[in-house]
């Protein structure tokens, strides 16, 4: 298993020469052609470079529709809020809109999942 590790590591680290010398390789040595060897190569190095520009820190909860059942997300807005009944009826009317910003990934998906619970569409940025 190590050495699979080690290989993994060894082709994300590829330059674009290296990647096109062992695209020509795989294809005169094994019939594979080079267009499908650079897909292979290149989508390593773009999922470590999104993994490291995904670590956002602080998420808005957005609010996009009520949903079905208007009335249980209006309440639960209100109790994730500590707005009043007609300043989260106002904020489930006006949707979309931001319940919250600036919260910790793990607040903002546990809001996430009780306004989906709810009925509500929602979206975290």
């Amino acid at each position: 298993m190590a050495d699979l590790k080690q290989l993994a590591e060894t082709l994300v680290n590829l330059t674009v020469k290296e990647v096109n010398e062992l695209a020509e390789i795989l294809k005169e040595e094994y019939g594979i052609e080079p267009a499908a060897a650079a897909v292979a190569m290149a989508a390593p190095v773009a999922g470590a470079e999104a993994g490291a520009a995904e670590e956002k820190t602080e998420f808005d909860v957005i609010l996009k529709a009520a949903g079905a059942n208007k009335l249980a997300v209006v309440k639960l807005v209100k109790d994730l809020t500590g707005k009043g009944l007609k300043e989260a009826k106002d904020a489930v009317d006006g949707a979309p809109t931001p319940i919250k910003e600036g919260v910790a990934k793990d607040e903002a998906e546990s809001l996430k999942k009780q306004l989906e619970e709810a009925g509500a569409e929602v979206e975290l940025k």
